[in-house]
């Protein structure tokens, strides 16, 4: 099993680091993980323009990405699920990649384009915690997968 996290976000050290690095080694009993963090200049350029602009180049900058892996995208309208429809979700899945958006979301042609989207929450919530909520998640799904005691 193999997934990608990707993310909006400028590649910078971050009090979260050691967390994700936790998580994911906790995750590599089940999974490979890869955290792949882009912000190109033309996302950086298109932040100065408009929201409308910056969700055009979060597209334009992910599409290619699509139809390789099983494709799940967090956006606030996404489907809530528990950790036993995640776990449902996602455990048959070979190869899966994770998009969380930059400042602005995705547009929604992005979003539809992708295989599945999800809410973590009903909240708003930096990309930063957004991923350790979601490296807790797929470590959680694992361990109801394979009746780790983890989830008790």
């Amino acid at each position: 099993m193999n997934i990608s996290i990707v993310t909006i976000a400028k590649k910078e050290r971050s009090l979260y680091d050691p967390l994700y690095q936790e998580q994911m080694k906790m995750i590599s009993r089940f999974a490979k993980v890869e955290d792949i963090e882009l912000f190109p200049k033309e996302i950086a350029k298109a932040h100065t323009i408009s929201s409308d602009a910056s969700q055009a180049a979060y597209t334009k900058l992910l599409a290619p990405m699509l139809g390789k892996n099983y494709s799940i995208a967090l956006h606030p309208d996404g489907k809530k699920l528990d950790s036993f429809a995640f776990s449902k979700l996602i455990s048959d899945k070979i190869a899966l990649q994770f998009f969380i958006g930059g400042a602005y979301g995705f547009e929604k042609g992005f979003v539809e384009r992708c295989d599945a989207a999800i809410s973590l929450s009903e909240m708003t919530m930096s990309h930063k915690i957004a991923k350790a909520v979601l490296l807790e998640q797929i470590y959680r799904a694992y361990a109801l997968a394979t009746n780790h005691p983890y989830h008790k």
